[in-house]
């Protein structure tokens, strides 16, 4: 079983996140009379596949899985990870299938070049196991990013995703979207629920992540009950569910 990995930590490590979220930005406006909600899955484990897809299925939603092929078939510290079926029945049914490299790696470890051929890898991977669509869509692994990253990989995907905690709102970044982490235990689904609380006042675009979602969840993921308060908090909200992909054509349409 694969052990977690953890990011660098210290003040070097923390001052050159703080600089990926200022360099290499590719702005994009998020005004909106009417909030857009995107649920993502990253990694991703079979029970995002199973219980997290049919959650989001039985109110007429779709999600956007995050899938690091080197993953398929496995197990890891979230369980058991998605198989090629997961892809096909997930693309099928009308979720996304986005790009989280191959090996899960950490950008900001290595260089660019090896982060693009790991991309590459996975595009291949996932072709191999049936995906028929193209993968339009990145998320940092770790949300770790680099301002050289950024910019070599904004010219590949439609938008990047980090792990800043917030809500995208008027100039946003395309290149490093901020989401909220669906996790953390009962004080962590509490500021999940709050964000969704927001939007009829202050609309915008929440996206958010998780990992596994089990009655044992690791610290990345969540139980389905605490998945179902966060969906029957998205649904009080009124906000239009879509995908990373429709939501991205919905706000190109309005600018």
């Amino acid at each position: 079983m694969t052990m977690p990995y953890m990011p660098a930590s210290g003040l070097l490590a923390g001052l050159n996140r703080r600089w990926a979220r200022f360099a290499a930005r590719a702005p994009m406006r998020v005004d909106l009379d009417h909030a857009i909600v995107t649920f993502t899955f990253d990694d991703f484990p079979k029970s995002a596949a199973t219980f997290g897809a049919a959650a989001l299925e039985e109110r007429g939603w779709n999600g956007t899985y995050y899938a690091s092929a080197a993953f398929a078939g496995g197990e890891t510290h979230h369980g058991r990870m998605f198989d090629a079926g997961d892809i096909i029945a997930l693309e099928a049914r009308g979720h996304e299938i986005g790009c989280h490299t191959y090996g899960h790696i950490d950008a900001a470890q290595v260089r660019t070049s090896e982060l693009m051929a790991d991309i590459a890898r996975n595009a291949r991977a996932l072709a191999a196991m049936g995906l028929e669509s193209d993968l339009e869509n990145f998320a940092f692994a770790y949300g770790e990013a680099t301002p050289a990253a950024k910019h070599a990989l904004i010219e590949r995907f439609a938008t990047l995703r980090g792990v800043q905690a917030d809500i995208n709102r008027g100039t946003a970044d395309r290149a490093l979207l901020k989401s909220v982490p669906i996790d953390g235990g009962e004080s962590g689904i509490a500021r999940a629920v709050e964000a969704a609380s927001t939007l009829a006042a202050h609309p915008g675009w929440l996206i958010y992540y998780t990992h596994d979602i089990q009655a044992e969840p690791t610290p990345w993921g969540c139980t389905p009950e605490q998945f179902e308060h966060v969906c029957r908090a998205v649904e009080a909200s009124g906000a239009r569910v879509m995908t990373m992909a429709a939501a991205t054509c919905a706000l190109e349409a309005d600018t």
